[in-house]
């Protein structure tokens, strides 16, 4: 099974995803990443802090960018 890395870009800050997680297809990293975006959103509004801003990029093991998903593409405000 592949393994996908969550690297996380804030504005000029890269953090590396040092671990990864094995899942079987792309389609399936990109939901991950949004679930886990929804609840950086989430903590960041209980918290009072700035809910925008922050994206996942997620690589393969070789370094291929796959996705990127912006944190505000996982919530929607109708």
């Amino acid at each position: 099974m592949p393994k996908y890395f969550f690297h996380v870009r804030r504005n000029d800050v890269f953090e590396e995803d040092p671990e990864g997680i094995d899942l079987a297809s792309p389609e399936l990293a990109c939901e991950e990443a949004t679930a886990a975006a929804r609840e950086i959103v989430a903590e960041r509004i209980r918290t009072g802090d700035p809910a925008n801003g922050g994206a996942f990029e997620i690589m393969t093991e070789d370094g291929s960018l796959v996705a990127t998903v912006p944190f505000r593409s996982a919530i929607h405000l109708n």
